[in-house]
């Protein structure tokens, strides 16, 4: 396994070791002892999958305290950019973002710490993504920022994905009040 860090604290690219042959491939997604070992003690208690057209973009969703999540995404299937925002007050990157192509070839994944706002969008139909959560969903909780937010200026690659009616009225940035 292979982890490499971001410039934003606490954000993770995992690459997974692949052993493919003839047959097909194998590859561990969590394995707590070696996740502990790289200094994510992580307990997961809630999976997710979502499944999407081409151009779908799902975010940027975050939950406040206390039930913040920190998530492991992946795409078993398909193609992603998934985007990650710093939305912790007292750091430095804060306001900041990044983003990674995840892809059902790569197997890459994506450890999001709590204190991040998440979204993405898909690179092709039919695109299954996965996401181990340290939390439950808190309907309460959830918070969004708008996905076309100038102050953060995201390149998604489209400037008309297929949103939901939740995510087309979320605030902008500078209106949105971090819990973090």
């Amino acid at each position: 396994m292979e982890i490499t860090h971001t410039p934003l604290d606490g954000l993770l690219i995992i690459k997974p070791d692949l052993f493919a042959d003839e047959r097909g491939y194998f590859f561990e997604s969590f394995n707590l002892d070696k996740f502990t070992a790289a200094g994510l003690d992580l307990r997961f208690v809630q999976d997710n999958e979502s499944m999407s057209k081409k151009g779908v973009l799902r975010g940027l969703h975050f939950q406040a305290p206390p039930f913040g999540q920190g998530k492991l995404v992946r795409v078993i299937r398909g193609s992603v950019m998934d985007v990650a925002v710093d939305i912790r007050k007292s750091s430095p990157t804060y306001g900041k973002w990044e983003s990674v192509v995840l892809t059902g070839q790569n197997k890459w994944m994506y450890w999001i710490p709590e204190g991040f706002a998440h979204g993405f969008v898909t690179l092709e139909d039919d695109t299954i993504f996965f996401y181990k959560c340290t939390n439950v969903y808190n309907k309460a909780s959830e918070g969004s920022i708008r996905w076309n937010d100038p102050d953060l200026d995201i390149n998604w690659g489209s400037t008309e994905p297929l949103i939901s009616a939740k995510d087309a009225v979320s605030p902008g940035f500078s209106e949105m009040v971090s819990p973090f």
